[in-house]
């Protein structure tokens, strides 16, 4: 038996990118699980059927600006926690499984948190069925009657479709059925898992609309795993060894002809009913991987994608016959994600291998978000930005859907409860821009151009012709035969009684004679029947025959031409295992440069990170260096002008200390003067020398005289002459602090400040504001019991921070004493000489005691040398 040519998949031409293409926005649904705990706040509430409201929590309800935080998120349509499973389908995932039974391909996925409600959405539970069994019994409703018989339509290993004949898909059925594991069989009802025995309820039942009766179909499923970006077969049987066991290996992304992409190797498992479909999807639901978190017991730990593939052949003209054309086999697929939920590992407080897979999972989900931003970019600004599909392999499987292969459809879950609100607010705003994506509407794609209704018009012709046999008597076989002429016979004209008893009956005979008549006439109509059917049977033969010796010499002929095109297959498989090998080896190298490029990447990502953090750490030490080099010049401002404040001071001490030893030295050099002259000439003959003068700080001070030596004997009490110890009757304005329990002693020793002085009892900022010296009085008892005063003396000065400061230059030591002690006023010489030449205490009769009186004047002092003046300076550090 020779097989038929199985030509190429023709290579679909790109869809062209006109201006007329008619684009549909991505479909979004919300889906509210209800709360685990009645009591429990909630942070969502349901405005209307399209529009939610998210309230913060009473931990986050005021933001910046102390407003409230209630935001509004608008979607195709909301779905409340009273929604049933059949109503979601029925808006959700109808109108994709009428597409796909119609050519045309969907998508469909679930989007959340952890813990709201995805795999529940897609998969149900017991008694509420959801999206995916849903979809399945709606295919094999519609489909039922079309569906080929199994191994008619074949996969390979491409992502094409083959057919075979009857012969060969009998063959491939009898050799599978030795291999159960592979393709299991259809379960009956009766032994279904009790897991998923009524996901579906009857009256729930739907059908799709203008199904093409004129088709066969067959359903393919497959069912994979995207774990730590890897992408692992669910569905494979590869054999356990209980010593050894070896890991599963991930399979790789391919694109075919088409320019579609598809997992190689991936098993495809040909499935003829709904609970044989939902078998195979639990065969491989139990491989998942799933771990207990902090937030849900049963986490998704990858992004599984369930994809059913619907391969549509037409019939041939006869409509009896699947067309033997690879070229008009149509396939379309439904993909069903349930993507694994994003979580923060803040909350779960995953180590290890978990905190490894969230890892995974989140990054897998912003690749997700970052090609919906670009392609959101791309379409409302008109850029073309690369659309980075390859960062993920989620991405990377679906990016023909968003290129314009098919409808895509989202359904975000959300849980209400307000510890989930802040990731529920970062799913709302992925939701709210994947609604302004607009993907291109997929073309009709034609089928063949056969008439339309050839099953039914095949199927009245068999009816017709098992009629006609019905009235012919019957096929011909052994057990017919025998009916047909028992009921031949039946129809014969019974024999009448052919005893004679009368020789003189007249009846009998005739009659006998009459009856054998008619059986010998239908006998001669049935023989002529028989002989036009054998002679109409012998022609038939005869024209079969000849057809089969032409056909033979076709097949001949056919057979040479299959030789040259084995050998033209034989060098297309040996070139098409050479490019094989050559895709391994590119792949292969594809992935290490992926990997490298992985490598560099976070490497330019940590070098970002470090440059960005030396630039702030630059910019904060050029502004701390700008800050202080303010701060030091204002420091050196001040210091500069502090210096050249003591400088002037210093300079004007200097100057007045030289003019007292000036000074001094003139006085002593008169009073030897003097001393001399008093020796030489009588003392009433004596003339007065006058008294040097003496320098003064101010320069248009007169200088005042002073005689020599004082009057030998005082005419009344010593008279105190006014002086002031202080600089503080200059141009400078000044605060005068003095304690209210200061004692006044109203002597000459106390400064004169001026009327403009301020005068106060405690510290006062306003007064340091409006002066520029400041001296605090302050009073205490000495050790011999009489009152000593201080006066401490300062200069205030502002400082950069606005206010104001004091540094103290000068302390002056004020005592008032009893004059108890003997006088220190001189006596005249000549006083003491009257008196009868005695020297009494206090007289100044030689150089010696006269020039260590005159010595007694200190430095700085304007007082003359009758009085002391302590003055203790500050040091001041430079």
């Amino acid at each position: 038996m020779l097989r038929p040519t199985k030509p190429k998949t023709p290579r679909r031409p790109a869809p062209k990118k006109t201006s007329g293409n008619q684009k549909d926005p991505v479909g979004v649904y919300c889906r509210v699980r209800p709360l685990g705990v009645e009591d429990e706040e909630c942070c969502i509430e349901v405005i209307s059927n399209t529009t939610i409201q998210l309230h913060a929590p009473d931990g986050l309800k005021a933001n910046r600006n102390g407003e409230f935080k209630e935001t509004q998120y608008s979607f195709k349509k909301v779905f409340c926690i009273k929604t049933s499973q059949m109503e979601l389908f029925q808006d959700v995932a109808k109108p994709l499984v009428d597409d796909l039974i119609h050519s045309k391909n969907g998508l469909l996925f679930t989007y959340g948190v952890t813990g709201s409600g995805k795999t529940f959405t897609m998969t149900g539970s017991p008694g509420q069925g959801g999206l995916l069994p849903r979809s399945l019994d709606m295919i094999f409703n519609s489909i039922g009657p079309y569906q080929a018989k199994r191994f008619v339509l074949k996969t390979d290993d491409k992502n094409g479709m083959e057919v075979q004949n009857r012969v060969d898909a009998l063959l491939e059925r009898q050799k599978r059925e030795n291999q159960p594991a592979v393709v299991p069989k259809t379960p009956s009802r009766q032994r279904l898992d009790p897991e998923f025995a009524d996901m579906i309820n009857p009256e729930e039942a739907c059908r799709a609309d203008g199904v093409d009766e004129d088709s066969s179909y067959s359903v393919f499923v497959s069912y994979i795993e995207i774990y730590n970006n890897y992408i692992y077969d669910l569905l494979e049987e590869a054999p356990y060894d209980p010593i050894k066991p070896k890991p599963p290996q991930s399979k790789l992304l391919r694109e075919d002809q088409n320019h579609n992409m598809y997992v190689a190797g991936c098993t495809e498992v040909e499935v003829k009913s709904t609970e044989e479909a939902f078998e195979v999807f639990w065969r491989g639901q139990k491989k998942r991987r799933i771990a207990n978190t902090q937030l849900n017991r049963e986490s998704s730990r990858s992004h599984s994608v369930f994809i059913i593939k619907l391969a549509q052949a037409p019939l041939d003209a006869d409509g009896d016959n699947i067309l033997q054309d690879k070229n008009q086999v149509s396939v379309s697929q439904l993909c069903l994600v349930d993507l694994a939920g994003s979580e923060r590992t803040s909350r779960t407080r995953a180590e290890g291998n978990r905190l490894r897979e969230a890892g995974n999972i989140n990054q897998s989900l912003m690749t997700l978000r970052t090609c919906i931003e670009v392609l959101r970019e791309n379409q409302m600004c008109g850029t073309n930005k690369m659309v980075p599909y390859r960062d993920s392999k989620v991405t990377h499987l679906f990016k023909n859907y968003f290129d314009g292969e098919g409808k895509v459809r989202m359904v975000v879950c959300v849980n209400p409860k307000a510890d989930d609100y802040e990731e529920t607010m970062l799913v709302m705003r992925f939701a709210e821009m994947t609604q302004e994506v607009e993907v291109a509407r997929p073309v009709d794609r034609p089928i063949c151009g056969f008439a339309a209704g050839r099953r039914q018009k095949n199927q009245a012709f068999k009816d017709e012709l098992s009629r006609r046999l019905e009235e012919r008597g019957g096929p011909v076989d052994a057990e017919s035969t025998q009916s047909v002429m028992h009921q031949l016979l039946q129809n014969l004209p019974s024999l009448p009684a052919s005893e004679i008893t009368d020789p003189h009956d007249d009846v009998t005979l005739p009659r006998l004679i009459e009856v054998l008549e008619k059986r010998h006439k239908i006998r001669q109509m049935m023989t002529q029947e028989y002989n036009r059917a054998a002679d109409m049977l012998k022609s038939m033969l005869q024209e079969l025959d000849s057809s089969l010796v032409s056909k033979e010499n076709f097949i001949q002929d056919q057979r040479g031409q299959l030789g040259e095109k084995d050998k033209a297959l034989h060098s297309q498989k040996t070139e098409i295992d050479r490019l094989e090998k050559k895709s391994k080896m590119l792949e292969y190298k594809i992935e290490i440069l992926q990997k490298t490029t992985n490598i560099y990447e976070d490497d330019k990502r940590t070098l970002e990170q470090e440059l960005e953090s030396r630039e702030q750490r630059l910019q904060r030490e050029q502004t701390e260096k700008r800050r202080m080099e303010l701060r030091m010049q204002g420091m050196v401002q001040d210091t500069k002008h502090k210096w050249e404040k003591e400088c002037e001071r210093r300079v004007c001490a200097k100057q007045l200390e030289m003019q007292n030893k000036l000074w001094v030295k003139d006085e002593k050099l008169k009073q030897l003067k003097a001393i001399v002259t008093e020796s030489k000439t009588p003392s009433d003959q004596r003339p007065a020398p006058d008294k040097p003068q003496r320098p003064s700080r101010e320069r248009d001070r007169v200088p005042a005289k002073r005689s020599a030596s004082p009057s030998p004997i005082p005419t009344g009490p010593p008279v105190r002459v006014v002086h002031r110890r202080s600089n503080s009757a200059g141009g400078e304005r000044w605060v005068d602090h003095k304690p209210s329990s200061n004692v006044e002693l109203d002597t000459v020793m106390q400064p004169i400040l001026g009327s403009n002085a301020i005068k106060v009892s405690a510290p006062s900022e306003k007064a340091l504001a409006k002066c520029d010296k400041y001296m605090l009085t302050h009073q205490d008892l000495a050790s011999d019991g009489e009152i000593q005063t201080k006066l401490i003396k300062g200069e205030v000065f502002k400082t950069r921070g606005g206010g104001q400061a004091v540094q103290f230059t000068d302390i002056e030591t004020l005592r008032q004493e009893l004059p108890t002690g003997p006088s220190r006023k001189r006596r005249s010489s000549e006083g003491n000489t009257a008196q009868g030449g005695d020297r009494m205490e206090g007289d100044w009769t030689d150089v010696e005691t006269r020039c260590s009186m005159a010595v007694e004047m200190r430095a700085g002092s304007n007082l003359g040398p009758a009085y002391q003046h302590h003055g203790h300076q500050k040091r001041r550090k430079p």
